[in-house]
């Protein structure tokens, strides 16, 4: 993202709003958690807040800042930090550790850290896969959320054996709210829904 935004404060600052559990940051919450300072945050809020990207509100004499999810370009910049931080981030930073990947997609509550039902899929990959490697991110990410990660991997043979017996699994899976990491999704979707 830094390649697509010249503010390092900027890049921080989405970063920080998009993965955020709390619906409302306080400036001082805010630049504690970027480590930059604090008139250089107040700055990129106030052009933010210009773009219709973030708004405030008082509360308690204080200034609270939250993401627009109406902001018209909300689900693009989600994607995009989905591929730079956490979990995701890591996949495509180890790709080539990681095998030779035709998929990855990453759900949109997982990512946003909203709760998941039993038959949920967090993560699935597609592929010829090195199972250590990807084990070990997902046993890192694992530990910093301190919750389970219900993932599946599969190869190419295997996923399209089960896209064309139409089972329910990948038919769930793929039409999911979710973020492609890896591949195009109107070729995953293509050869599903045909």
């Amino acid at each position: 993202m830094e390649e697509l935004f010249i503010s390092r404060v900027r890049v921080k600052l989405l970063t920080l709003f998009l993965t955020s559990q709390e619906p409302l940051l306080h400036v001082r919450e805010i630049v504690r958690r970027v480590d930059e300072e604090i008139n250089a945050v107040r700055r990129e809020l106030l052009r933010m807040e210009k773009f219709g990207m973030v708004a405030s509100e008082w509360r308690a004499n204080r200034r609270l800042y939250h993401f627009r999810k109406d902001y018209i370009f909300y689900h693009q910049l989600v994607g995009m930090v989905a591929k730079q931080s956490g979990l995701g981030g890591e996949i495509i930073k180890n790709r080539v550790r990681l095998g030779k990947i035709k998929y990855a997609m990453i759900a949109t509550r997982f990512f946003k850290r909203q709760p998941s039902g039993p038959e949920d899929v967090d993560l699935l990959v597609v592929g010829q896969i090195v199972l250590p490697e990807l084990q070990s991110l997902i046993s890192n990410e694992q530990a910093k959320r301190d919750q389970e990660i219900n993932y599946s991997f599969m190869d190419e043979a295997e996923f399209q054996f089960r896209v064309r017996r139409r089972d329910p699994f990948i038919l769930r899976v793929v039409t999911q709210s979710k973020i492609m990491l890896i591949g195009d999704e109107e070729d995953l979707l293509l050869g599903v829904l045909i």
